[in-house]
């Protein structure tokens, strides 16, 4: 289940993460929901404020500095990996 917290700094997080406009440059596709039951997976996330409840805590920064770029679409069919990356299965 993707349960995410956004840290504060990249210090404390598990990874660091980059949101980028156009699919093409993302390795992720991102589906925000609005429950913590529809996460699943890499690519339905529930972002909770609650760090101990969370499965991944990330810190938002810019590409250049990420381990990881996303792109957050609008359907649940869109979500999902584009590229091959060592942080698969890290969020569920």
């Amino acid at each position: 289940m993707a349960r995410i917290y956004q840290s504060a700094t990249p210090g404390e997080a598990h990874l660091r993460v980059a949101i980028v406009p156009e699919r093409g440059r993302a390795d992720l596709l991102v589906h925000r929901v609005a429950s913590q039951g529809l996460a699943h997976g890499d690519a339905l996330w529930f972002i909770t404020r609650d760090r101990q409840m969370a499965s991944a805590w990330v810190y938002f920064t810019s590409p250049g500095m990420a381990d990881l770029n996303i792109c957050f679409v609008d359907n649940y069919s869109e979500a999902g990996w584009l590229k091959e990356s060592r942080y698969k299965g890290r969020f569920g």
